[in-house]
């Protein structure tokens, strides 16, 4: 007579066909102030997909923020802490933002547009911030993230998470990306990969100053491929890479200079990527790891729509707007490439080689 199975022998069953039917994933973390709540959704439908396990992150600016709250979440709670900890950190961000004098003038909330291009004192710091420094706008350097990151982020969990975190931020004096991993990570840290060198001091870390690691990798690919085991990365963009029309106004001219300088170096490392593929023997060496990459990407033309000025928006129904657009994103790009993960790429690299 056949013994009935334990209890223990039933959940070892059920772990190990969980572990066959997994797959890892990286994903890549563009930064881009309160739009990153956008991200904040596609993590959050992510999140839901048990079958997916995150083994790395590569993020940058409000993309690195992300990344920190998730990891810290994550490695405390599992996946309903990492949804958890993003819910709060989001919550708290609006909270203090209640307090902020940039606000919607009375005629944008009138007409339901979610910009401050209206509103008086966004333009008088849009205009200051182009003739004064901040060290004279702000000479205590006062940052309220910083408190927000102390309050929600565990940093020792952070350390000890499962998660890899690769964090870009750009150095003064070189001006090379530097990338803080999970126990290099402070807020200070986090606080430099998203330091705009018009609105804030820079972060001063190591006797080195930093600024938003925009300029240097939004988000940095390179550690995804050398440090990660996870063969398929998700690229989560916030910045769009294209527009119909040539901006015709002062601050769309700067809006789209700024746009192109942050998908600059992402598009040149997808581009290596490309190449890569196309001329690197594939049985041996980093570069054929490279080229044996997946990539995906999730993005929204919604976000083409949102000018510049809606970045430092942090009302609590703009940002869970956002949510929700990001995980509208998220749950349609599965519907069409569900069955891609893990086998081919869904984002045409080839296309990005035109030209060179």
């Amino acid at each position: 007579m056949t013994k009935p199975a334990s209890p223990a022998d039933i959940a070892g069953v059920s772990r190990e066909r969980e572990k066959r039917s997994s797959l890892s994933i990286d994903l890549a973390l563009q930064g881009g102030g309160a739009h990153g709540a956008f991200t904040w959704g596609v993590l959050d439908r992510v999140l839901e997909e048990d079958w997916l396990t995150i083994n790395a992150i590569s993020g940058t600016s409000a993309g690195a923020m992300n990344a920190a709250v998730l990891a810290s979440g994550y490695a405390q709670a599992g996946r309903e802490g990492a949804r958890q900890a993003l819910e709060i950190f989001w919550r708290k961000v609006s909270e203090a933002a209640q307090f902020s004098p940039f606000q919607r003038s009375p005629l944008d909330v009138l007409l339901g547009r979610w910009t401050l291009d209206n509103s008086p004192l966004f333009v008088a710091m849009d205009l200051m911030s182009r003739v004064v420094s901040p060290y004279s706008l702000n000479p205590g350097g006062a940052n309220p993230l910083a408190d927000i990151l102390a309050d929600v982020i565990d940093f020792g969990s952070l350390g000890a998470s499962p998660i890899k975190l690769f964090v870009t931020a750009t150095n003064v004096r070189t001006g090379r990306g530097r990338v803080f991993r999970n126990a290099e990570i402070t807020p200070d840290a986090l606080l430099a990969s998203a330091c705009l060198p018009t609105l804030f001091q820079a972060v001063e870390i190591d006797g080195e100053s930093y600024w938003d690691g925009g300029y240097s990798g939004n988000p940095t690919m390179t550690p995804l491929i050398r440090d990660s085991d996870a063969l398929d990365t998700i690229l989560v963009q916030i910045n769009p890479v294209e527009r119909p029309e040539t901006p015709r106004t002062a601050r769309d001219i700067l809006n789209r200079l700024n746009e192109v300088s942050f998908n600059a170096v992402l598009l040149k490392e997808l581009r290596m990527m490309a190449l890569l593929r196309q001329k690197a023997n594939p049985e041996s060496g980093e570069g054929a790891r490279w080229a044996g990459m997946r990539i995906h990407r999730i993005t929204s033309d919604a976000m083409a729509e949102l000018g510049y000025s809606s970045k430092l928006n942090a009302e609590w129904d703009f940002l869970t707007m956002l949510r929700e657009e990001g995980r509208r994103s998220a749950e349609a790009f599965y519907r069409e490439h569900k069955d891609d993960i893990g086998k081919r790429s869904t984002l045409d690299l080839d296309e990005l080689t035109e030209g060179i």
